[in-house]
């Protein structure tokens, strides 16, 4: 953000007989409203840079204004949910709800389902014409690392409950509680990127220490997203289809599984410990994962057969593309940290 374009630079001077100072742009800290005396706090990036804004006043009592939605009524089902849904992954802690008609109890149980799908969030002042949502989570205590290894559980947790069904040919019972758990964490991690590309010292703090990460970080929550709604389409596939399945198409899927569930893991651990040998061998991995060489053949099922192996199928090849996307990163991020090299034999 440029302060009316003060110069660039900076000659650092001499400040007694030990220490050394440079002055501060004049737009900026009349923007700030600094003054002699007043106290900045700063924070080192990995990269040499400072990062400097003004301290919090002692005692001071931070204000906070909640994300105001009022409307002359909420007719239309899922707009709530929506709304609270968005002004939470954005990073607002305050949402109110206003209305000029009472709501209804489909709409009270509609926000009520919403903070319950949203971790850290309860429904704090509840009145015929207004609701208001507070989200108690402090957003220094989940990091973005730790938030990926759950998101691979959960991913694994699709996994493995598809496997479960194909070996005992009834519906799964937990897809709705693996789902929401899914919505949960992704939600928190979109609003932990939010947070963070405003505020420099959390992005460190949560395991960005570069803040130009935090583009790449979002391309992983992506991929994250794809693959929950990728896996949690295929086991709602295979629960339609659970006692008609045909013996080829469990033998095949059940072939295929395990080999997902082994290449996500390895392709999550490459992205949290960056290592170009570990990468390209993860990614020379997907290759071969996403040709589907062991999913059940649409063109020789038959029946009923037919229809469960074909959307399967699909969205597990699709999973596999983001499971290459992923691995692409890690080899961004190997390159990135430069902490060991390679050798590549030309083919």
């Amino acid at each position: 953000m440029a302060w009316g374009t003060p110069s660039r630079e900076r000659r650092v001077l001499k400040a007694g007989h030990s220490s050394i100072a440079v002055t501060l742009p004049k737009p900026w800290a009349e923007a700030m409203n600094l003054h002699p005396g007043d106290l900045i706090v700063f924070d080192q990036n990995d990269d040499g840079t400072l990062y400097l804004k003004p301290a919090p006043v002692p005692g001071a009592v931070s204000e906070v204004v909640p994300f105001l939605v009022q409307a002359r009524s909420f007719d239309t089902p899922g707009v709530l949910e929506r709304l609270v849904i968005g002004a939470y992954r954005v990073g607002h802690d305050s949402i109110e709800i206003r209305t000029d008609v009472p709501l209804v109890p489909d709409r009270l149980e509609e926000l009520q389902g919403a903070a319950r799908g949203l971790l850290g969030v309860s429904i704090v002042a509840q009145e015929p014409n207004r609701i208001v949502l507070q989200n108690f989570i402090d957003p220094s205590k989940y990091g973005l690392p730790q938030l990926v290894q759950r998101m691979r559980m959960i991913l694994v947790a699709f996994l493995e409950e598809m496997e479960e069904l194909l070996r005992r040919r009834t519906r799964s019972r937990r897809t709705t509680a693996i789902e929401e758990e899914a919505n949960k964490v992704l939600a928190l991690l979109v609003r932990q990127l939010f947070l963070a590309s405003r505020d420099w010292s959390l992005a460190r703090r949560i395991g960005s220490p570069d803040p130009r990460q935090l583009l790449e970080w979002r391309v992983v929550v992506h991929a994250l997203e794809e693959l929950a709604g990728l896996y949690g389409g295929a086991l709602g596939a295979l629960n339609e289809e659970a006692v008609t399945l045909s013996q080829t198409t469990a033998v095949a899927l059940s072939g295929y599984l395990p080999e997902v569930k082994t290449e996500l893991k390895a392709v999550v651990d490459a992205l949290m410990h960056p290592s170009l040998d570990r990468a390209c061998e993860v990614y020379n991995a997907m290759a071969r994962l996403s040709e589907g060489a062991m999913l059940p053949s649409n063109g020789k099922a038959g029946g009923a057969n037919r229809n469960a192996a074909r959307p399967v199928s699909h969205l597990l090849l699709r999973g596999a593309g983001c499971l290459s996307l992923l691995a692409e990163v890690a080899i961004d991020r190997a390159v990135a940290a430069g902490t060991d090299t390679i050798l590549v034999e030309a083919t």
